[in-house]
């Protein structure tokens, strides 16, 4: 009888183990086929804004649906870029970095709050630094931010997600980086806006 418990717990360790696998398999590649799926959407957004803007229609500068493609988001000290959609449910977040519905638009007064896991696409946060760029693209401009603040809050600090005076830019994920389990704490990067914006051509 002995054996045997052995046994099964050598089973159930081995089907949790495996279950585990799965799991990370699955972000994994919910994370990229997201991401391409995202970028493929983006480019069609701004043909399709290029038509709207050629044939003088009026162009769309509210946020697209839940679940389309908010933006091009790009570090360039990271050589990171990341294509971020409009939501921040589970599904989502799979996909891409998420825009909190209702926060601000890029390059308008207010927080625009952007959410991303950090084990998949936000794991580039753990690098960043002050004074580093963040550039938002979208079909109807580019707006560049500056970083100027990095903290680490408990996940009832809900003041990240508030208002700003000016236009700023709240990239948040879960804390610590290396952590099993869900992270007790959030990593913030605030950024503001620096000024340049090149509209759409």
């Amino acid at each position: 009888m002995h054996r045997g418990f052995k046994k099964f717990c050598s089973y159930l360790l081995l089907a949790g183990g495996l279950f585990l696998l799965f799991l990370g398999a699955r972000e994994y590649l919910g994370s990229r086929t997201g991401q391409y799926s995202a970028a493929r959407d983006f480019e069609k957004s701004l043909e399709d804004n290029a038509i709207d803007q050629s044939t003088r229609y009026t162009i769309r500068v509210t946020p697209p649906s839940p679940g389309e493609t908010f933006a091009k988001l790009i570090i360039p000290r990271l050589n990171a870029t990341l294509y971020v959609v409009e939501g921040d449910d589970a599904a989502d977040l799979r996909r891409a970095p998420g825009h909190l519905i209702g926060s601000a638009l890029p390059g308008a007064r207010g927080n625009c709050v952007i959410a991303g896991h950090r084990d998949t696409h936000f794991r580039i946060l753990k690098d960043i630094r002050a004074g580093d760029d963040i550039v938002l693209k979208t079909p109807h401009g580019q707006y560049l931010y500056r970083v100027h603040n990095l903290k680490v809050v408990t996940t009832k600090t809900i003041s990240v997600l508030e208002p700003t005076p000016g236009p700023e830019l709240s990239l948040i994920t879960c804390y610590p980086f290396y952590y099993i389990g869900s992270a007790p704490e959030r990593f913030v990067v605030e950024a503001k806006l620096a000024g340049a914006i090149q509209p759409a051509s």
